[in-house]
């Protein structure tokens, strides 16, 4: 997908695709669009959305399997100010 990739067709970075993201919201919000324009970056933001919110489900899922035991269930974690 056009969006979803630099210019040498590898995925861009998560926190590359938020400040897209930002970007893009920040261009809706001044009302200087036109309304192809609108729509245009309109699309492109859901898409980035989408993009994100599949990267956040895999970090996700990630920290899921580093924190589940042998067993399947999930570890007693002590918070960091809880530390002796």
């Amino acid at each position: 997908m056009k969006i979803l990739q630099k210019k040498n067709n590898e995925d861009i970075e998560f926190e590359k695709a938020v400040e897209k993201l930002e970007t893009i919201v920040e261009k809706l919000e001044s009302g200087d669009l036109s309304l192809a324009e609108s729509l245009e970056n309109f699309s492109e933001g859901v898409e980035l959305i989408k993009y994100c919110r599949n990267e956040l489900n895999k970090a996700e899922e990630k920290v899921e399997t580093v924190l589940k035991n042998n067993q399947g269930e999930f570890e007693d974690i002590v918070p960091f100010d809880e530390e002796d």
